[in-house]
C-alpha cells in the first residue's frame, strides 16, 4: 500500500480530516468488539440450552442453577432470572424475566448507537470540509483571479476529498450498523425462545405440585 499517497491526500483534505479519521477508528473498533461479542456460541450457550431443554421435574432445577452460574452473559442471566424466581406465581416469574431481558438487551446493543451516530455524521463533517474548503477557493478567486489554476488547486483538493472521505467512513459504518443490529436482535429473540420454555416448565411444574382439590361429601 502506498501510505504516502495516504498521508499526502490527508494532509490535501485539510482540518476536517482529522474528526473524519478518528470517527472512522472508532467505528473500526466498535466493528471488532461487536464482531467478537455477538457471536452466537458466545451468547447461546449451548449448555443452558441442554439443561432448560432437559428440565423434567422440581428435582432438576438444582442442576441448571449449577450450570447457569457457571457462565456470564445476557443469556445465563435472564434464565437464573427465571430459575430464581420459581417460587413466584407465573407473572411474577415472567416478569422477572422480561425486567432482567431488558437490561440485557443493554449490553447486546452496546456501542450501536455510536456506530450509528459515526454513520450519521461522517458525511456531515465531509460536507462541512467541502464548505470550508470552497470558501479557500472563493477567497484566492477574489485575491488573484481565476487564471490561477494552482493556486486553487488546494481549496478544490479539500473541498472533494473530504466528501469523499466522510462518504468513505458512513457507507461502511451504516452497514456494520445494521449488520450487528439485526445480529442482536436474532440473538434476543433466541434468548426470549429459551426464556418461554422455561417459564412453561416452571407453570407446569407449580401446577403439578398443587395437592388435588378436596371431593365434596354429601350431606
Amino acid at each position: 500500500m502506498n501510505w504516502d499517497l495516504y498521508s499526502a491526500l490527508f494532509d490535501q483534505g485539510g482540518l476536517m480530516m482529522y474528526p473524519i479519521g478518528f470517527a472512522s477508528v472508532m467505528a473500526l473498533s466498535i466493528a471488532i468488539e461487536r464482531a467478537f461479542s455477538l457471536r452466537r456460541s458466545r451468547i447461546i450457550r449451548p449448555e443452558i440450552v441442554s439443561v432448560i431443554d432437559n428440565i423434567s421435574g422440581q428435582e432438576d432445577i438444582g442442576l441448571a442453577v449449577s450450570v447457569c452460574q457457571r457462565f456470564e452473559g445476557p443469556f445465563a442471566n435472564v434464565i437464573m432470572a427465571g430459575l430464581d424466581s420459581r417460587d413466584f406465581p407465573p407473572e411474577e416469574i415472567k416478569e422477572n424475566i422480561i425486567d432482567q431481558g431488558r437490561q440485557e438487551i443493554g449490553d447486546l446493543s452496546k456501542g450501536l448507537v455510536l456506530l450509528e451516530t459515526v454513520a450519521t455524521v461522517s458525511p456531515l463533517l465531509g460536507l462541512l470540509g467541502t464548505v470550508i474548503g470552497m470558501i479557500k477557493v472563493f477567497e484566492e478567486i477574489s485575491e488573484v483571479g481565476v487564471g490561477k489554476g494552482d493556486l486553487l488547486a488546494g481549496g478544490i483538493a479539500e473541498a472533494i476529498l473530504t466528501t469523499a472521505a466522510g462518504l468513505f467512513v458512513a457507507i461502511p459504518s451504516l452497514v456494520l450498523f445494521n449488520f450487528f443490529s439485526s445480529r442482536a436482535e436474532t440473538l434476543i429473540l433466541e434468548i426470549e425462545k429459551h426464556s418461554t420454555t422455561l417459564l412453561k416448565k416452571l407453570r407446569g411444574f407449580q401446577i403439578n405440585a398443587k395437592p388435588p382439590e378436596s371431593a365434596g361429601t354429601d350431606g
